[in-house]
């Protein structure tokens, strides 16, 4: 990683549209900074999405130096305009100041101004804090690259400030440390902490743009252990869960910390995270203990499904998002016996991407128990062998596999749509269960015996 005065020489490669763009705002006597993420991403060594710029001129004086070209005035209203460039669409915005938060969100007012530092003294953290020109090289006024080096996330000048300003800068905050693996700095820490109650004003929408992206990240444990009050805010099913003694031989966690565990063995797949982070959340609330002392929690799966519909909907997830998530925490305690028929009714009831994610639940929860008892990761290591083969040897599992449908059975005179459903259903699970033969001839066979009874 480059240190602050190598970056101050060295020319970075850049598309040929941003080029472009810095071109085209001297050509008219202006000056243009790439900013924000994509400079931070370049210090990480990570080539950027994104490419967005910040200027000394008007959103109108950008717009004049890009006659011919696609113009986008969707953010005008804030100094942002975005140029479209050889099919690469670039954010320009005015370097501006800004007034009050009175939301907790969004500022009462933006003022324009020709100073590249006063826009960067209004940032959240101070990697996202500098700024880079290819003759000027890196300013960095907050020592962001310094942060990135020590890999700290602090807030730009006053922590309390920022955060009290825009309180999604505090899920922010998180999920880049989740994502980068870094530390946050104490006062900023304090900071969010403190504010953290003014996440209740922040849009769903928004809450869920940065918590999915926070559980996705390698640090996403620690986070979720750590900043449990400031994520209980937005997800408060999280709060019971922390410290919560399960008192059975099984675990060697409470229940949170095995749900931290748990989801990070995991590949970074929101409905994977999703699903691990409410599977056990219900668990609270259906403790008991045997005359032994031993903690149990039946229906747990149950309650903990309802947990995760109703939070993941307050979120606005999609509804396909949501049954996912739902239907792997519902079944994530389920035994899955382990044969060919038996993996066929899975496949029917999940689909072959929802069963491998529902195995990647089961060897996760397992992984995150004591040691003595990962005895089923053996079992779920023979379970995926034989989804392999099933998949393989295009079993039938689906209606659509099936061969006949709906137009062979009206050809026999069934023209009601329940029964034909009954029907193909029932010949369905004769053939999953290898009790009929996937052959036309058979089941249109089969079916007129079904007709009449």
């Amino acid at each position: 990683m480059p240190t602050t005065s190598a970056w101050e020489v060295m020319k970075l490669s850049l598309p040929v549209p941003v080029e472009k763009v810095f071109k085209g705002l001297e050509s008219c006597g202006f000056c243009g900074y790439l900013v924000g993420g994509c400079v931070r991403d370049y210090l990480l060594d990570t080539p950027p999405t994104d490419f967005d710029m910040t200027t000394d001129a008007t959103p109108d004086e950008i717009i004049s130096c890009f006659t011919g070209h696609r113009v986008l005035k969707t953010g005008i209203r804030h100094g942002t305009v975005t140029i479209i460039l050889d099919g690469m669409a670039i954010e320009i915005t005015t370097h501006r100041t800004e007034g009050d938060y009175s939301d907790s969100r969004h500022p009462d007012a933006v003022k324009f101004t020709r100073n590249l530092v006063d826009d960067l003294a209004r940032r959240d953290f101070t990697i996202n804090a500098m700024a880079y020109h290819p003759q000027k090289g890196l300013i960095d006024r907050y020592g962001g690259a310094a942060d990135i080096k020590n890999k700290i996330i602090r807030g730009v000048g006053d922590p309390h400030k920022r955060m009290a300003e825009d309180a999604l800068r505090m899920l922010r905050g998180l999920r880049f440390a989740a994502v980068l693996g870094f530390d946050l700095d104490e006062e900023t820490r304090t900071a969010i902490r403190q504010n953290c109650g003014q996440l209740a004003n922040i849009s769903a929408e928004r809450i869920a743009t940065e918590l999915n992206k926070l559980i996705c990240g390698k640090n996403a444990k620690t986070i979720i252990l750590e900043e449990t009050t400031v994520l209980g805010v937005v997800i408060p099913e999280l709060l019971p869960a922390k410290n919560f003694d399960q008192q059975n031989p099984h675990h060697c966690y409470d229940v949170l910390t095995h749900t931290a565990v748990a989801m990070q063995t995991l590949a970074p797949v929101p409905r994977l995270r999703w699903a691990m982070l409410f599977h056990d959340l219900g668990k609270p609330q259906t403790f008991t203990r045997d005359a032994a002392g031993v903690g149990h929690f039946k229906g747990h799966s149950k309650c903990s499904e309802a947990i995760a519909r109703e939070r993941l909907t307050a979120l606005r997830m999609s509804n396909v998002t949501i049954d996912q998530v739902c239907a792997l925490v519902k079944y994530h305690g389920t035994i899955i016996e382990e044969d060919k028929k038996s993996v066929k009714r899975w496949l029917n009831r999940l689909s072959e991407p929802l069963f491998r994610d529902l195995i990647a639940i089961k060897r996760g929860d397992n992984l995150a128990k004591a040691s003595k008892h990962h005895d089923r990761l053996e079992s779920l290591k023979r379970l995926e062998a034989l989804l392999d083969q099933v998949i393989a040897e295009k079993a039938c599992f689906s209606l659509k596999d099936l061969a006949v449908n709906g137009h062979d059975l009206m050809g026999l005179g069934i023209k009601n749509g329940e029964e034909i459903g009954r029907i193909l259903n029932l010949l369905l699970a004769g053939v999953i269960d290898e009790v009929y033969e996937n052959e036309k001839d058979s089941l249109i066979k089969k079916a007129k015996e079904m007709r009449t009874c």
